[in-house]
């Protein structure tokens, strides 16, 4: 591409994809794609993109371009790679001036630099860090940001490479230019310092920037450049300094105005520091000891003290926390229970924290975290009145605490109390005990202060387990404050039952729930709404614990589930809902069918709420889960549910729906429970399974996911396996061929199972539909495949086919006989020698029987292959002998204990699930199974009468000679009585 003529030609075609017009744009873009490849493109970009005069939006799409071909054409293994002689013409003209004007230009500049940087620096490019050097002292204040912004990207980009060598360059490139590097940042902030006080805002600005550029470029040397940083004198001066420098910035926001783009750019460079200290801590825990005193003075000081009053923000206070966490957590720094199994280095640290960690501080950051930061603020109790939902997703935080105060400030008081609780408790009970009774409603700060108080204790809860008298407070104290129904006591009722959630599952005793229950229903009828969510919270853990009892709760079922239902009704949030969906469904769950007479409400609402979400792919996959514990507890009634439910399933499950993305998981459950519960196959349900192929061939699916599948198609073939079969078995069968190429052995194993249950329910259609996957069956067995769980499968397979259609087997036989070149008599000797010799692969007792079964249909036979395997067919028998006979003790005599007749269902007790509909089926289909119809003992009796019927005596008696006296002794010993 000859520069000056394209470049004409490609600044037209960009002007032309910046267009908001598709007919232009979409002709732009496709003839941008085509000069991709060709050599000289991305030298006329270059060209486009630092000449200042064109227009913005043309250079930031030339910039994008280049940025893209870095990706796709800079690496030299790369298709329509781009040529080196081109490649170094764009490295000069990269770095030849650091003078672009646009800020988001210059960041892409700086980005697309350091990819170049991450594949060639510094072995092709070695120019690149001293260029870049030069121009960050030059005194043009645009060219040095603009190489300092590059500076930093190409900093954090080879700091983020793995590779040993990779890593080893790094580590000599932050020892050349440490000193270099320490010296820019001290003088750009000791430039801001001075100008802080006699500056313009620009000035101030403008060197604030630079700050805070070259101490990003600090933190990723320091952190990433160092493979033992406390030894480097100038990396722990630096990092020893991080704390005064901090003192300076923080007295001058004082001096800042708290609504600037100054103030932001202050707080960034502030937060900046702590995460240098975070970052080198979790990096290089033991070259941080001789920080921890530091870190932990400085910390406790500002967030603990008076010392942060008026200096300190919300994103600066968590920084602290997190670093005293990060600290008090560390397990470098946690000696074993054995001193002397300790390294020094974990020993120096834990000393350090010993000796800082006394009595009076511990008992001053408790102390401060319960009365100061757990206080509920002004702001959040505005929060509560105006927007209730909004304020009980706040409240929970969730992955938040890092970024978040509240959330933050629970989190390190859980893991200070945790390890220092024999200091703590003492100190916790002391301020439980002064608030002992009822507190006054007009005291809003005594009530702020009882909610703080009751937070630390129920997230002391595990700490607390053999110090609270936990049901004598329940009764004589947290439940009186749960009737208080004062407006002002909200906060306190909120708190209660919270807390009584906390510790259900550690120390509540079983009798009290009845009374629990009762106060839940009440405060499910709160006239508040974050009282009423965090009652339904509450619910939801105390149905979930080990020691619930059905018994117990059923009385209030009826009163909660009504109540839950208004309240779904009620809130309107996304996360709201979804919550109180969830409790719904752990209800639901726990109380099973007993839920029957209850759910009319919800049946009715669900198709609602399920239209309202469409834009709420979160809140549908609760429905989901809320749907398949309704499907559990409605058993077969849940065929009323079909007008609604199987179009869920349809949507949940059709991967060419975007949904699917987030719904498949939970659709897949669904459908599959659906099945179990169905008391029948109907056209609509049947209709679902038109969803299967697309899936079965999807790679994403994941493992899990195809183990649904797979039941999903057992729980059809059980439900109705002629119309199944006849409908899809041809479609399925193409499936399984073509995954059984790329399946894993633990994914043959579940095609073969699907296989063997179709063989297994229906006999005569089964073999004939999945005819085209017998033969590598049959192939298997034959050359002795070595996965024993696959052969397992392979000789269940075989067993089946064998034993329940003969007819087929022969058919099968004779074609594989023709495959192999051999007589069928030959390959039907090799298939049962290798049957005899793999037996030992099977260890499920019903497949062995089914073996057993399978070689003796062979019998009676005069055929002399048969006559030839005799003995190991007879081997086989007595083995299944011994898996399946059980002797009486009372008569001596010997029973199959595979055996099943029409006994009366055994009756379910309260724990355990009652039988779905497909759990029937398997009950009804078993009663008809040879494995359960017929006595081995019988089977082999009559074979073997029928073989001596046909071979006369002698000839019998000769053929039993084969066998090893002591399996003909076994087996005399099992038959006596015939």
């Amino acid at each position: 591409m000859d520069l000056n003529s394209a470049s004409t030609v490609v600044l037209q075609v960009l002007t032309q994809a910046t267009s908001q017009d598709t007919a232009v744009l979409k002709p732009a873009e496709e003839q941008l794609k085509q000069w991709e490849t060709q050599p000289g493109f991305y030298s006329v970009l270059l060209n486009i993109f630092t000449n200042h005069s064109l227009d913005i939006n043309v250079r930031w799409l030339a910039v994008l371009y280049f940025k893209h071909g870095i990706d796709r054409y800079w690496r030299r293994v790369a298709p329509h790679a781009l040529s080196e002689e081109e490649k170094s013409t764009l490295r000069a003209g990269l770095i030849t001036n650091f003078n672009e004007p646009i800020n988001q230009i210059a960041t892409q500049i700086a980005v697309l630099i350091a990819k170049v940087a991450r594949l060639d620096c510094p072995r092709q490019w070695p120019e690149l860090i001293p260029t870049l050097i030069e121009s960050v002292k030059v005194q043009d204040d645009l060219r040095q940001h603009r190489a300092l912004l590059t500076f930093y990207h190409v900093t954090k980009t080879l700091a983020s490479k793995r590779l040993a060598a990779d890593r080893k360059l790094f580590y000599d490139l932050a020892s050349g230019i440490y000193n270099f590097a320490c010296s820019l940042w001290n003088h750009h902030t000791d430039t801001f310092l001075q100008q802080i006080s006699s500056g313009s805002e620009a000035a101030i600005l403008s060197s604030l920037e630079r700050t805070l550029l070259s101490l990003k470029v600090l933190r990723k040397l320091t952190v990433n450049g160092f493979v033992e940083p406390h030894k480097n004198m100038e990396v722990m001066g630096f990092l020893h300094g991080i704390f005064e420098r901090l003192k300076q910035f923080l007295e001058c926001s004082r001096n800042i105005g708290t609504d600037n783009v100054c103030r932001d750019r202050l707080e960034k460079t502030i937060i900046l520091f702590t995460k240098v200290l975070l970052d080198f801590l979790d990096q290089h825990p033991f070259s941080f000891t001789p920080l921890i005193q530091r870190s932990l003075e400085f910390s406790v000081s500002y967030v603990f003290t008076e010392v942060g009053e008026g200096v300190t923000f919300e994103r600066f206070i968590v920084q602290c926390m997190n670093l005293i966490k990060m600290i008090v957590k560390n397990y470098a720094y946690k000696p074993s229970k054995n001193f002397e199994d300790s390294s020094p280095e974990t020993l120096e640290a834990h000393k350090i924290k010993m000796a800082f960690f006394t009595y009076p501080t511990l008992t001053e950051i408790c102390r401060r975290l319960v009365s100061h930061y757990f206080l509920l603020t002004e702001e959040e109790l505005t929060m509560w009145e105006e927007d209730p939902e909004g304020f009980t997703v706040e409240e929970t935080g969730g992955d938040s605490w890092k970024y978040s105060l509240r959330p933050c400030t629970e989190v390190l008081f859980i893991d200070i109390f945790h390890e220092y609780n024999q200091t703590l408790t003492p100190v916790l009970l002391e301020m439980m005990q002064t608030l002992q009774g009822p507190t006054n409603v007009e005291d809003m700060n005594a009530l702020l202060i009882k909610d703080a108080v009751y937070n630390a204790v129920g997230l002391a809860a595990y700490e607390l387990f053999d110090s609270v008298d936990f049901d004598q407070w329940f009764k004589n104290q947290l439940l009186p404050e749960l009737q208080v129904i004062h407006n002002r006591y909200k906060p306190l009722r909120r708190r209660v039952i919270w807390l009584i959630g906390q510790w259900i599952s550690v120390k509540f005793k079983s009798d009290l729930r009845p009374m629990l229950y009762e106060a839940i229903c009440n405060l499910l009828q709160d006239q508040d709404l974050v009282v009423r969510i965090e009652t339904a919270t509450t619910l939801k853990l105390t149905v979930d614990d080990f020691e619930f009892r059905t018994d117990q709760f059923l009385p209030y079922l009826e009163t909660m589930f009504t109540l839950l239902f208004q309240l779904l009704q009620q809130v309107t949030e996304c996360d709201t809902k979804m919550h109180v969906l969830h409790v719904l469904s752990c209800v639901i769950e726990r109380v099973n069918m007993q839920i029957r007479p209850y759910v009319g409400c919800l049946v009715q609402y669900l198709p609602l709420l399920w239209k309202q979400s469409e834009e709420h792919n979160m809140l549908r996959c609760a429905i989901l889960t809320t749907l398949i514990h309704l499907v559990q507890g409605l058993g077969a009634d849940s065929k009323n549910l079909y007008p609604f439910l199987l179009p869920v399933i349809q949507l949940s499950t059709d991967v060419s729906q975007p949904p699917h993305v987030y719904l498949l998981e939970d659709g897949l459950e669904l459908w599959l429970v659906t099945l179990e519960n169905s008391p029948c196959i109907t056209p609509e349900l049947l209709r679902v399974f038109q969803n299967m192929s697309p899936l079965l061939v999807l790679a994403e699916l994941s493992s899990e996911n195809l183990r649904t599948c797979f039941k999903i198609i057992n729980g059809y073939i059980f439900l109705s396996s002629t119309e199944f079969l006849q409908t899809y078995a041809v479609g399925l069968c193409q499936s399984f061929c073509e995954l059984l190429k790329e399946i894993t052995t633990e994914g043959q194993v579940q095609v073969l199972k699907v296989v063997e249950n179709a063989l297994k329910v229906n006999p005569v259609l089964g073999p004939q539909m999945f005819q085209p996957i017998l033969p590598s069956v049959f192939r298997g067995i034959i050359e002795g495949e070595r996965y024993p769980v696959v052969m397992s499968t392979y000789l269940g397979v075989m067993g089946r086919v064998l034993l329940q259609n003969t007819s087929f087997f022969s058919s099968l036989l004779n074609e594989m006989a023709h495959k192999f070149n051999q007589e069928m008599d030959q390959l039907l000797g090799n298939m049962i020698e290798m049957w005899v010799d793999r037996m030992d692969n099977i260890t499920q007792p019903e497949r062995r029987k089914l073996s057993a079964l399978a070689l003796l249909s062979l019998l009676p036979s005069d055929n002399s292959v048969i006559q030839d395997k005799f003995c190991g067919i007879i081997n086989i028998s007595v083995e299944g002998l011994h898996d399946v006979m059980t002797e009486d003790p009372e008569t001596g005599t010997y029973k199959d204990c595979m055996l099943m007749s029409h006994l009366e269902e055994p009756k379910v007790t309260e724990d355990e699930e009652p039988p779905t509909e497909q759990d029937k089926r398997k009950k009804m289909l078993a009663l008809k199974d040879p494995v359960h119809t017929v006595s081995l003992q019988q089977f082999i009796y009559e074979k073997l009468k029928a073989q001596q019927e046909i071979l006369g005596e002698q000839g019998f008696q000769s053929l039993m000679e084969t066998v090893d006296t002591e399996i003909v002794t076994q087996l005399q010993e099992f038959l006596q009585g015939f």
